[in-house]
């Protein structure tokens, strides 16, 4: 051992004295040097290529537009029911069945409305021969009135002639007075000359027979003013003056015959609704009053008793049920009409829930209908992002349905006027201690464009990404705004006509 350390001294001693040798290159310096493969080259060319086409659409599009994953399709629904109530007799669709706006979907029993439809048809024809009727009755009464009123004109004529003949009596008996005063004074003057023996006996007689005959005729035409004042209801003599001609400047009115005339034509008016404006008028007052019903002011008896028709009584409560017939008929004709459940719009049919042989009642839901054409994407944004979105502006929908293979257009179209918490079962109150400020959400409305469902279907309730361009210009109506404009009433439609009445 002693020996090997001395060895081992021995060579460090000699290994200290002994020259350094020359300096020894790294092994790094001494291998050679590699170039990167112009396959890793490519590849890194081809990740730079991608990550710009790819990166700067997306960065564009993120400054670009606005969109959200919280969007669906939405569309209304229409829910069929019969307007009357009846027994299915046939169901003509089932659900996921595509109809078109028209079609029979549910048969109701008829034969109840038919016969329905037969009563009031019946009815219609006796409401029609009651309307004839009426207006014969009416004719009848309308003939009773011209003849009272004939009548009437006719009493005041007679009273009128009668006066007249009055006084052609009284002047007559005048004439037969100054003639027997004339035979009376020839008479006196004969006598005295028979007496003196002047005269002759058959002339004296003469003047006698003259004077008789003188007297009888005063006597006649006295008894014949008499008579004619008593068949006016005058006395035989006047209470005031001696003149026998005399008679009350009212008589042709207030005779019992012209009055009697009055009553009667009155009564006949009354039947037609014809009525004075007071009952104190003179008969002339109530003729003339009639005359002036005429229109036209010409005193046109026709014109007048063609008005009295038509607004007749008898007549118009006559046309009234007629019209109340017509009204029960089409009534009856609607209820066998609807019968038939027709389509309202098109679309596909969902949860059928009738079956033939059910009986319905009016207003009982059948059915539903879905549109194809009128959907809509309601999608919810958040409150941050409304600021930038306005009424017209351009938005891709995209659905998880079609993943990238088909983008639909549309443009928003509205906003809902209160965001998703407001219109809840139970919004969110602070006086109560349940409100939490979080991120609203306010739901937009997207109408679709240039959609057609036979190519590619959308169906309600599916998902859809909307991506609102709110750098492009917006577009359709209320453009640019944020609220619709207020609607255009439609004009009231027209009443629906009315059969007219039966020709008289």
């Amino acid at each position: 051992m002693a020996n090997d350390a001395s060895e081992a001294s021995a060579k460090e001693t000699s290994a200290v004295s002994a020259p350094s040798p020359e300096p020894v290159r790294s092994a790094a310096a001494e291998k050679p040097h590699r170039k990167t493969p112009p396959w890793k080259i490519i590849v890194i060319l081809l990740v730079v290529v991608v990550a710009v086409f790819k990166g700067i659409p997306m960065v564009l599009e993120a400054i670009n537009t606005v969109s959200t994953d919280d969007a669906y399709v939405n569309s209304h629904v229409t829910f069929t029911a019969p307007r009357v109530p009846g027994q299915v007799m046939r169901v003509l669709v089932d659900d996921n069945n595509r109809v078109k706006k028209g079609d029979l979907l549910v048969e109701l029993d008829k034969e109840p409305y038919q016969v329905d439809v037969e009563i009031k048809q019946a009815a219609v024809e006796t409401a029609k021969a009651d309307v004839v009727a009426a207006q014969a009755s009416v004719r009848g009464l309308v003939a009773q009135a011209r003849s009272s009123r004939f009548k009437l004109q006719h009493a005041i004529e007679s009273v009128d002639n009668q006066i007249a003949q009055l006084k052609a009596n009284v002047a007559a008996m005048e004439k037969g007075k100054a003639t027997l005063t004339l035979a009376k004074a020839e008479f006196d003057r004969y006598k005295g000359l028979l007496e003196k023996k002047v005269a002759s006996r058959e002339e004296f007689d003469q003047r006698q027979q003259n004077l008789d005959v003188a007297q009888a005729e005063f006597t006649q035409a006295l008894q014949n003013v008499v008579q004619i004042r008593a068949t006016l209801g005058l006395p035989p003599k006047p209470e005031t003056g001696e003149d026998l001609a005399q008679t009350p400047p009212d008589l042709d009115q207030t005779f019992s015959s012209v009055r009697q005339a009055q009553s009667d034509l009155l009564q006949s008016a009354a039947q037609l609704s014809i009525f004075p404006s007071s009952y104190t008028l003179s008969p002339k007052q109530l003729i003339d009053e009639f005359y002036k019903r005429d229109p036209s002011g010409k005193g046109n008896v026709d014109e007048i008793y063609g008005k009295v028709i038509k607004e007749a009584p008898a007549l118009q409560q006559a046309n009234a049920k007629l019209l109340a017939a017509n009204r029960d008929l089409q009534q009856a004709q609607l209820n066998l009409r609807y019968c038939d459940v027709l389509a309202e719009i098109d679309g596909v049919v969902t949860r059928r829930n009738v079956n033939p042989g059910n009986n319905v009642q009016a207003g009982q839901n059948l059915m539903a209908l879905r549109s194809l054409t009128e959907i809509w994407v309601d999608a919810n944004f958040k409150e941050t992002q409304l600021s930038d979105l306005k009424i017209g502006q351009p938005v891709d929908l995209r659905l998880d349905m079609y993943g990238k293979r088909q983008t639909f257009k549309g443009r928003i179209s509205g906003f809902t006027e209160g965001t998703g918490s407001t219109l809840a079962l139970l919004p969110a109150e602070n006086a109560t201690g349940n409100f939490i400020k979080v991120v609203q959400r306010l739901p937009v409305r997207i109408d679709l464009i240039d959609y057609n469902p036979g190519e590619h279907p959308i169906f309600v309730g599916l998902s859809v990404e909307p991506v609102v361009h709110i750098r492009e210009e917006p577009t359709g109506p209320n453009a640019g705004k944020l609220l619709q404009e207020v609607m255009d009433q439609p004009k009231t439609a027209p009443a629906p006509s009315t059969p007219e009445p039966a020709k008289k």
